[in-house]
């Protein structure tokens, strides 16, 4: 039972480091710059719970994952 948690774990930590990536690559504004600030922290929260919602999470589940998406992808 563990080694299936520790396997499941691993899989979702995984597929979260390809999400943050993929949010920063769309945080871009009408002419193709990049966005910083505000902005930039919206538009990942936006997408990191779009992941969250593709992913089924739920909750306390869904925040973890997406406080996380978000950090990651702001570097901090």
């Amino acid at each position: 039972m563990k080694k299936i948690l520790l396997v499941a774990a691993f899989a979702l930590a995984a597929t979260g480091a390809f999400a943050d990536d993929a949010c920063k690559a769309k945080a871009v504004d009408k002419n193709g710059k990049p966005l910083a600030g505000a902005a930039l922290k919206s538009s990942l929260t936006k997408c990191c719970k779009a992941e969250s919602t593709a992913q089924k999470l739920k909750g306390a589940a869904a925040t973890s994952h997406t406080n996380k998406c978000v950090s990651d992808a702001m570097g901090t």
